[in-house]
């Protein structure tokens, strides 16, 4: 386990919520703020993290919606440490166990939830390169495959509860596969970093005993402009909003 020396304490959502973070290794991007924002949690409702790191994606949430109850699985106990300590921190009622999440502890087999949420590694490990870093190595590549993520989600949620992931966009076929007969009204919103650029990120909701048709969202443009034209940042105004006011990414009705 790290020492204290080689943590950060790191600010997200323009100071809304503080989280401790290794200063080597894995580290929380924009990725999982957006994986909040796309969320339709509300107050009172249950929400499953699966692979929470430190716990930024539903911290992020928490900051956004009151009133939830959070719990978080993590196979790495350092990162669950953090993601324990950065919960308390922040002041959220959420609950993090240190478990392989084909392998979860009874008392969450046990119980369903409104939402689970997930950042699955987007690198498979035969097809990566191993990092020096073990954390980030676990982070970034993983021998869990999509399809167990996808099963593991449609078994805790409720009925009628959304699964809501992000994913590399190469991936999508892969993901999209999984959910086929576990979990239906499948949406799809790819990131784009320009227009007209090749989206690498997609963000994917499905919901159980969900009988709508299959939804293409319109893109999320994350940067002003064609190309990176100076220094400093470019985001997009609904952008901006979403990393420093907490807002909401919605889906279309």
């Amino acid at each position: 386990m790290s020492a204290e020396d080689d943590l950060s304490r790191d600010a997200f959502l323009d100071g809304q919520i503080h989280v401790f973070q290794p200063k080597r290794g894995y580290r929380a991007g924009v990725d999982p703020v957006l994986l909040a924002a796309a969320t339709p949690a509300r107050s009172g409702q249950t929400v499953l993290e699966l692979g929470c790191g430190a716990g930024v994606a539903s911290l992020c949430l928490h900051a956004r919606v009151a009133g939830l109850s959070l719990t978080g699985v993590e196979v790495q106990p350092f990162y669950a440490a953090l993601a324990q300590r950065n919960a308390v921190e922040n002041g959220a009622d959420m609950t993090v166990c240190v478990a392989d999440l084909r392998d979860l502890p009874q008392d969450i087999r046990a119980r369903s939830f409104d939402h689970v949420i997930a950042n699955p590694p987007y690198y498979e490990r035969a097809r990566s390169t191993a990092s020096e870093d073990e954390g980030r190595d676990i982070a970034l590549a993983g021998e869990t495959p999509l399809a167990t993520w996808v099963d593991v989600a449609a078994r805790r949620l409720a009925p009628k509860g959304y699964l809501t992931m992000i994913q590399k966009a190469d991936r999508l076929p892969e993901l999209l596969c999984a959910l086929e007969g576990r979990l239906g009204s499948v949406r799809v919103r790819a990131v784009q970093p320009r227009v007209g650029r090749v989206a690498e990120l997609v963000l994917v909701q499905a919901r159980k005993s969900g009988r709508a048709g299959f939804v293409l969202e319109p893109p999320l443009i994350m940067h002003q402009g064609l190309r990176h034209e100076r220094d400093g940042e470019s985001y997009a105004e609904n952008v901006l909003k979403i990393l420093r006011s907490g807002a909401d990414l919605p889906w279309s009705r």
